[in-house]
């Protein structure tokens, strides 16, 4: 099994899949790369059968998302720092914290292609989880509707239900997206 052709292979496809999952692009690539870190420790005891390896790169992929998501979810970001010691607040060292969800300097319009990427991720979560799991793996991850049936322990048939109602709803919250000629 050769893991490079693999990484090549699969981790755009992951790439994109955790981008459209919700998290931003640096922490999809670091998400990927753990997940090849792992396959590669456990190289030895994988099949030599790239279908499985794929199901197995979304699925600590999706677990490594997650355990970052409830890491994230005890975080308290707050705007501002304040030496509590310090009665005068107008003389107080203030530490001010970056937004972490800001993607442009202010004054800045945003171009189309950003706007748009941003509409698709506010779509995406406001999909329910199972809906937006489904459809992200079939559209963005390339899987067959039986891997996604393995892979999340549901039937094929609620795998395409789930996908087809995921696509419903993106086609109502995206509608004043739509070009009519």
């Amino acid at each position: 099994m050769n893991i490079e052709e693999l990484y090549k292979t699969i981790a755009p496809k992951l790439t994109n899949w955790l981008v459209a999952s919700g998290s931003d692009y640096h922490e999809a690539c670091d998400l990927v790369q753990s997940t090849f870190l792992k396959i590669w420790k456990m190289r030895d005891d994988l099949r030599d059968d790239a279908e499985s390896v794929s199901g197995l790169a979304f699925t600590i992929a999706r677990n490594l998302r997650k355990n970052l998501v409830r890491d994230d979810a005890r975080l308290t970001f707050v705007g501002e720092i304040r030496d509590p010691d310090d009665a005068d607040p107008s003389n107080s060292r203030t530490i001010q914290q970056p937004d972490r969800l800001t993607t442009q300097s202010p004054g800045q319009l945003p171009s189309d292609a950003e706007y748009l990427r941003r509409r698709l991720s506010e779509a995406f979560a406001k999909l329910p989880p199972i809906l937006r799991e489904a459809y992200t793996l079939f559209q963005i991850g390339e899987m067959s509707i039986r891997d996604i049936a393995n892979q999340t322990g549901v039937s094929e048939n609620l795998v395409k239900v789930r996908i087809f109602r995921a696509k419903e709803k993106l086609q109502g919250i995206l509608a004043d997206l739509r070009v009519t000629f």
